[in-house]
């Protein structure tokens, strides 16, 4: 069986590589992949740094973060939200609440 990899785009400062959320139209936070290097600068621009992940490995970085919706091949990139952003709450906002 082939192994499927995706072309992730990330962000490179110095020795530092942070790989690059984005949102859907609904403001949650997902994490992208493209099936080729070309559709990635395709959209992003040729300057992109991206590096290649497998969806298990993309799925496990993401994942505690609170992402859980992975796109492949994004083709339109969404307005701005408008409204309020429902996010999860976290460990020390619901100690706080206590």
């Amino acid at each position: 069986m082939a192994r499927v990899v995706w072309h992730v785009p990330v962000t490179v400062t110095g020795r530092t590589t942070v790989l690059r959320l984005f949102r859907l139209r609904d403001g949650r936070r997902c994490a992208v992949g493209f099936s080729s290097a070309g559709a990635l600068a395709a959209l992003l621009g040729p300057g992109q740094a991206h590096t290649e992940l497998g969806e298990p490995a993309l799925r496990a970085l993401t994942e505690p973060l609170g992402v859980d919706a992975l796109v492949l091949d994004p083709k339109l990139v969404a307005p701005p939200v408008t409204g309020p952003v429902d996010r999860p709450a976290t460990a020390h906002a619901q100690l706080q609440r206590r």
